[in-house]
């Protein structure tokens, strides 16, 4: 790999389910969407939108879940951590976890998602910007 590009890394809970990122991001913003929340048991989430053939996997693969028609969620078989979402609407990038990654503080959240569906006792980022 170049020395020049990004290089991020993640992992599961248990460390059994691993990613490389590499290259920048197309994006990285909160979402405040029913379904990550419920994905993930936490008010919102952070994600990384990451171009296709800029991504890998390493460890054990992470089990499919189908969450609606078109959209999966990737997580550990072992410890449930989820790992990624995909979209047929969005077909060429999948979506990782910023939280997972070894070092959290290396990307910045840039945008928040779905702000209108967020729980009320959530205050907004006010330097990241509502989409």
């Amino acid at each position: 790999m170049s020395e020049d590009l990004q290089h991020l890394s993640g992992r599961c809970l248990c460390g059994a389910c691993g990613f490389d990122l590499i290259g920048p991001a197309n994006w990285v913003g909160h979402c405040h969407c029913e379904s990550c929340r419920r994905a993930t048991a936490s008010a919102m989430t952070t994600w990384i939108g990451q171009e296709n053939g800029r991504w890998r996997f390493t460890g054990v693969a992470p089990q499919l879940y189908q969450s609606s028609p078109g959209r999966r969620r990737g997580f550990c078989g072992t410890c449930g951590s989820p790992i990624f979402y995909e979209s047929d609407a969005y077909p060429n990038e999948r979506h990782f976890y910023a939280a997972l990654l070894d070092d959290p503080d290396a990307v910045l959240p840039v945008a928040q998602y779905h702000t209108s569906e967020r729980v009320r006792w959530v205050y907004l980022a006010g330097a990241v910007p509502c989409r």
